[in-house]
C-alpha cells in the first residue's frame, strides 16, 4: 500500500528543482487532519458537539470543531514551516506567521477547517477543503495580497472527508487522487487513482427550499432535471446534503451538478471563492469536470476580498454547460 507522503514524494522527483518544501506541507495538513478524524469519531463521548457560543467573521453561530478544528490547522501550518501565511473562513483577518522560519515559507493556504459543521450533531458526512498558492511577496510574514490570487494560480487544492471512512482528496496538477486513513497504522494510503467525472450525470444537487428566491434560468433549469426524458436519462435524482464536501465526492464518483446559486436574499450565493469554490473548481478541472458561476469560469474570478461570496454551479461537464445555457438564456 502507498503512503500519501510516498505518493508525494514519488510526485515530487518528476518535477525540477523540487526541494520537498511542497511535501512536507501536504503532510502537515495530513497531520491536523488526522486530530479531526479523532474528535469527529469520538462526537457524542468528548465534549465537542454543540455551539461555542459565539459567531465567525461570517455570522454563522461557532460549533466547537469548528474552534478545535481551526486552531489545530493554525497550529499544524505554523510548525510546519512551509507556510508563510494563511486565510480561515473562521477568521476575520489574514494569519501570519512571524517565526523566521515561516518568514522563509513559499506557500499560502486558504482554509474553510471544518465545512458542514452544522450536521456534526446528526453524524451526517463533513470536511475540511484547503487550497495552496505560491506566495507573490518575496520574503518576511506573508500579505493579503499572496491570497488574492485567481484559482488558476492554484498549486494545489484537495479536501478531507470525515464519513464512513476518512478520505483525502487532492491534487497538485495532475490528475485527482484519494487517500484513504487507516486508523489502525495512522497513515492515509492511496484507495482511488486518477478520479474522473463522468461526462454525464443522473443527479442534482441544490437546496430547492430556496426556489422562490432562484433566477428564472435556475428555476428553468430545475424544471429541466425533472422532465420526462430516457434519452437524457430524465428525470434526474435530487441529492442534497448541505456539505459541499460530502455532494461533491458523491457528483465525482457518481456523476452530476451541485448548485449554489445567486438569490434574492443572497445575490451573490453563499459559499465563498477562496475557501471553498476555488479548491473545489480546481479539483473539478482536474478530474475533467466544469465550475462557473453560471457564465464566467470559477478560476478565472479575480478575488477581491479573503471572504468573498460566488455562486456555483459544478460537476459533470455537459451538465454544467446546459446549466449555464439556462443562465445566459433566461437570467
Amino acid at each position: 500500500m502507498k503512503t500519501l507522503v510516498e505518493f508525494i514524494q514519488e510526485q515530487q522527483a518528476h518535477i525540477p528543482n523540487a526541494t520537498g518544501e511542497f511535501s512536507r506541507l501536504m503532510n502537515d495538513i495530513g497531520i491536523a487532519a488526522k486530530y479531526v478524524n479523532r474528535e469527529v469519531n469520538k462526537a457524542g463521548l468528548a465534549d465537542i458537539l454543540g455551539f461555542e457560543g459565539h459567531q465567525n467573521v461570517q455570522g454563522e453561530d461557532q460549533v466547537k470543531l469548528d474552534v478545535f478544528a481551526n486552531s489545530h490547522f493554525i497550529n499544524a501550518l505554523e510548525h510546519g514551516a512551509q507556510c508563510c501565511a494563511m486565510a480561515s473562513e473562521e477568521n476575520e483577518e489574514l494569519i501570519t506567521f512571524e517565526n523566521s522560519y515561516s518568514n522563509r515559507g513559499k506557500y499560502v493556504v486558504a482554509i474553510d477547517p471544518i465545512d458542514g459543521s452544522s450536521n456534526v450533531d446528526v453524524n451526517v458526512p463533513i470536511g475540511t477543503i484547503f487550497s495552496i498558492y505560491r506566495r507573490k511577496s518575496e520574503s518576511g510574514p506573508g500579505t493579503i495580497i499572496d491570497l488574492l490570487q485567481p484559482g488558476s494560480q492554484m498549486v494545489a487544492a484537495g479536501y478531507v472527508m470525515y464519513g464512513s471512512s476518512t478520505i483525502m482528496v487532492y491534487s497538485a496538477g495532475q490528475g485527482v487522487n484519494a487517500f484513504t486513513y487507516e486508523p489502525s497504522l495512522g497513515m492515509f494510503l492511496l484507495s482511488h487513482t486518477n478520479l474522473r467525472y463522468p461526462k454525464d450525470g443522473t443527479i442534482y444537487s441544490i437546496n430547492e427550499a430556496n426556489y422562490i428566491y432562484f433566477s428564472e434560468g435556475v428555476k428553468r433549469y430545475i424544471k429541466y432535471c425533472q422532465e420526462d426524458d430516457k434519452s437524457t436519462n430524465r428525470p434526474y435524482m435530487t441529492r442534497y446534503i448541505g456539505s459541499l464536501v460530502s455532494d461533491f465526492h458523491r457528483n465525482l464518483i457518481r456523476g452530476g451538478i451541485f448548485i449554489y446559486p445567486g438569490t434574492k436574499k443572497n445575490p451573490n450565493g453563499k459559499l465563498r471563492l477562496l475557501y471553498e469554490c476555488n479548491p473545489m473548481a480546481y479539483m473539478a478541472e482536474q478530474a475533467g469536470g466544469m465550475a462557473t458561476d453560471g457564465m464566467r469560469r470559477i478560476l478565472d474570478l479575480q478575488p477581491e476580498s479573503l471572504h468573498q461570496r460566488t455562486p456555483i454551479f459544478i460537476g459533470s461537464r455537459n451538465m454544467v454547460s446546459k446549466a449555464s445555457e439556462f443562465i445566459e438564456n433566461f437570467g
